[in-house]
């Protein structure tokens, strides 16, 4: 391999998912700022880039019964320490709460407040919206060959 052509470093499609997932979840972010549905204060937050993309592993990955900091953090992919970190700045802003573990009175459950779940609802329209938006510049044959194909190659990541 030539040192004379290093065009190859930027152009692969690692670095074009990458590009496409940091436009798509500014966008999300940028919706959900917007949004009517969202509640006002995080909805300043976001508008403020206050909330980070990293911030949207807590409402992808929670569930609507709550989950243990263990299990959100694996779900996520992140290291039960970096979720910790995220968790707290949610249950600072009122997005989540800590509670005790209906099963484990010793464990820790993490939960939607109700302000979360309007956050929740509104993250849901932004990306349905991010989505469409896709799906009108590539196309909506491109667009759902691209999901189809992510999907696969990313469900062999995990199996």
């Amino acid at each position: 391999m030539s040192n004379d052509d290093d065009r190859w470093r930027q152009a692969h499609l690692g670095h074009w998912l990458h590009l496409a997932s940091r436009r798509f979840e500014a966008r999300v972010l940028e919706l959900v700022a917007r949004s009517p549905e969202a509640p006002l204060a995080l909805s300043n937050l976001a508008a403020r880039q206050q909330v980070a993309a990293a911030h949207l592993h807590v409402t992808r990955h929670l569930s609507s019964q709550g989950d243990r900091l263990t299990d959100l953090a694996a779900r996520a992919g992140m290291s039960k320490q970096a979720m910790g970190d995220l968790v707290d700045h949610c249950v600072a802003w009122g997005l989540v709460r800590r509670e005790a573990h209906p099963q484990d009175r010793r464990a820790r459950r993490i939960v939607f407040t109700p302000t979360g779940l309007d956050w929740l609802h509104a993250f849901q329209a932004a990306v349905a919206q991010a989505e469409a938006e896709v799906r009108a510049e590539v196309g909506a044959d491109v667009a759902t060959v691209l999901i189809l194909g992510l999907e696969a190659y990313a469900a062999g990541a995990s199996g």
